[in-house]
């Protein structure tokens, strides 16, 4: 089978142009869902690792 990288690019742009692409807003609107989520994600995370850190320390120096 030979491959031919002009045919790859026309096939590519050929689905490319069947894709229904989202509105502005509904880009807008995801890109936000998806920030305020990772943060928040990482905020929880952040949060937890703090605690686990705090009660790590805390069990060390009962030890000590």
């Amino acid at each position: 089978m030979k491959f031919s990288l002009l045919a790859y690019f026309k096939n590519a742009y050929a689905e490319l142009r069947k894709v229904t692409w989202p509105s502005r807003q509904a880009a807008i609107q995801s890109t936000a869902t998806v920030v305020v989520l990772s943060v928040g994600v990482a905020l929880f995370l952040g949060a937890l690792d703090f605690g686990f850190n705090a009660g790590l320390n805390y069990l060390i120096e009962l030890t000590a």
